[in-house]
């Protein structure tokens, strides 16, 4: 499985090292060839799963890092970023040792909460987005979506008001990262998705079968199932409406 995903790192000229392991590592099948670019507008937009939520984005020239935690080590192969963005500030989206090793000097998007627990010399190039206001960072426009659970006895997980989803618009195409969530009605109403970022790992996110009534709803034309440990996504192409594309990776690979 390694090997398979060095390959696919380096066919975009990325080539990934193995790092830090979140929770057990679920089986799951990889489909092959794995065909993480997104054709938009203006170029191609290339995307690497890095590990669990962390994942890395190009696109014309400019890279973006996406919740990177996990230790430098995961980043060395990787373009230096040209900005990054953090959803909210639990542990496995958020890591001050990780950015202080990788940031260089790229801005920060994130949230009043995690804006607040940033080291200084991070903080003064930070600035934090709420939940319904649009922004930009090196020049790719973006909306800070809702992201926090709905079923009553989750809600202590990721309460109202403290994390962001992010939808980003590459060209005419836009990408949606959730981040930590259960379906929202944010979530439900957004339209022209080109590609999707969803959790699916109870109690902390939503389960499989929520994922699949939520893009059945606002139906992305690609969607990435991430931050899935110890969640079984066997029966997720069979419970998608036609014409949707499921892009299954592995975010787990073992340590090398």
């Amino acid at each position: 499985m390694v090997t398979r995903r060095i390959a696919l790192a380096g066919f975009f000229g990325w080539p990934l090292a193995a790092g830090a392991f979140f929770g057990p590592r679920p089986a799951i099948a990889q489909e092959v060839p794995m065909a993480d670019s997104l054709s938009t507008a203006q170029g191609e937009l290339r995307i690497v799963p890095v590990r669990h939520a962390s994942l890395a984005l190009r696109w014309g020239g400019t890279t973006l890092y996406v919740d990177p935690v996990g230790g430098a080590a995961l980043y060395r192969d990787l373009p230096a970023p040209d900005a990054i963005l953090i959803t909210h500030g639990h542990g496995d989206h958020f890591d001050p040792p990780t950015l202080q090793a990788i940031a260089g000097d790229a801005p920060i998007l994130t949230t009043r909460e995690v804006l607040g627990k940033l080291p200084e010399n991070l903080k003064s190039r930070a600035r934090p987005l709420a939940n319904g206001e649009a922004g930009e960072i090196a020049g790719i426009a973006l909306r800070a979506i809702a992201a926090h659970n709905t079923t009553p006895e989750r809600m202590n997980y990721h309460p109202p008001g403290l994390g962001n989803g992010y939808v980003l618009t590459f060209g005419e195409s836009r990408v949606y990262i959730a981040g930590d969530t259960e379906p929202t009605p944010e979530m439900l109403g957004l339209e022209d998705i080109a590609l999707a970022f969803l959790p699916m790992n109870l109690p902390y996110t939503m389960s499989p079968e929520q994922a699949i009534a939520a893009i059945n709803t606002f139906r992305p034309a690609i969607i990435y199932p991430y931050h899935y440990s110890g969640s079984d996504l066997s029966g997720l192409r069979a419970g998608l409406a036609d014409g949707i594309e499921l892009r299954l990776r592995d975010w787990y690979p073992p340590k090398a």
